[in-house]
């Protein structure tokens, strides 16, 4: 079995402890907080931008610390899952592996590319296993464009347009607002969707970008055309905090296939649409929760030994260095090499 513990109680950290209750093989065995009430069981303060608050949590059959060394040196712990807000990640993660631990990162994997760059290679001289939460790459609607874009079950994939739109949060102000530890909309936000295309399709040759910057260095909107010269396809993406408070989280996508065209917005309350020249198709989807898959994948890539190639840390460094290409083009106003 693979004894998880969990590094930070807030909203992310609320959701992998949930979802740890349905996975196979693995469970969680400690959590740390420097917040007493959430080692009290208390998580009814706890909120974010999709899913229910928090609740009353029964803790007592984990181990509960308020000091993240001492459940680095739990030697009864075998993978941490790090749900810290952003600007901690980079430490956390490099003494988690210096302890000899497997990790499991929220995304995104940090903000600064030469930080990425040093957790990378930490977990390389670890020999440990290093998965960084990409979970669009497990949504069911986004894996169901994987998967008949693999295929070929449709055609050839034309060309696609992603969606995340998102207010101001207020969640997380006391460190969101704070661009420099939080990367802003432009980093945060926008690596789902940029996370996304590299998985579906690999790094782009270039980038084309417009948008809103939030200071000198960082983007609060972007818009972005992703461009592959040895491919006849267009794909663009679009993300901000720029929607009227009130308005609801939303994502989605168009994706135009030779035979087929998927739709899919968080928003609408309807499932993915897939329309083809016989009609309105109703694909079976990948199921399961996206978040206990991910866990589910770590615990089974431990076991067995594999390479974390779906959830690694090189293929999201990868991806943060292409949202920053983009926000440099959006700087320069030019079409920038990837």
């Amino acid at each position: 079995m693979v004894r998880i513990g969990i590094v930070g109680i807030g909203f992310m950290g609320k959701t992998h402890y949930g979802a740890a209750k349905s996975v196979r093989n693995g469970a969680v065995t400690a959590i740390c907080t420097r917040d007493a009430k959430k080692l009290a069981g208390d998580w009814t303060g706890i909120q974010g931008n999709f899913g229910g608050a928090g609740g009353m949590e029964d803790l007592s059959a984990v181990k509960k610390y308020a000091d993240v060394a001492d459940l680095l040196a739990d030697p009864h712990i075998d993978l941490v899952d790090i749900c810290l807000p952003t600007a901690l990640h980079k430490d956390v993660t490099i003494q988690a592996f210096n302890a000899g631990k497997h990790v499991l990162l929220e995304k995104p994997i940090t903000v600064e590319l030469s930080d990425a760059d040093e957790m990378v290679a930490a977990a390389d001289r670890s020999g440990k296993k290093f998965f960084v939460g990409q979970v669009l790459r497990l949504w069911p609607e986004f894996a169901y464009i994987k998967q008949v874009n693999d295929s070929g079950e449709y055609g050839k994939l034309i060309g696609a347009n992603f969606k995340r739109i998102i207010s101001e949060p207020t969640w997380g102000a006391n460190w969101f607002s704070d661009l420099a530890k939080s990367g802003g909309p432009g980093i945060d936000l926008h690596i789902h969707d940029s996370d996304f295309v590299n998985y579906l399709l690999g790094m782009p040759d270039r980038v084309y970008s417009r948008g809103i910057l939030a200071g000198e260095r960082f983007g609060k909107y972007v818009t972005t055309h992703y461009i592959y010269d040895d491919r006849d396809l267009t794909i663009t993406a679009q993300c901000g905090a720029i929607a009227m408070k009130g308005r609801p989280f939303e994502h989605g996508f168009d994706a135009y296939f030779e035979k087929a065209t998927l739709q899919y917005n968080s928003t609408w309350g309807n499932p993915l649409c897939v329309v083809t020249s016989d009609g309105i198709v109703e694909p079976e989807m990948p199921s399961g929760d996206a978040f206990a898959q991910e866990l589910q994948y770590a615990i089974d890539t431990i076991l067995n030994d594999s390479e974390p190639e779906l959830l690694s840390g090189q293929s999201a460094r990868d991806s943060l260095a292409l949202c920053w290409r983009e926000i440099e083009s959006i700087r320069t106003g030019t079409i920038v090499p990837v």
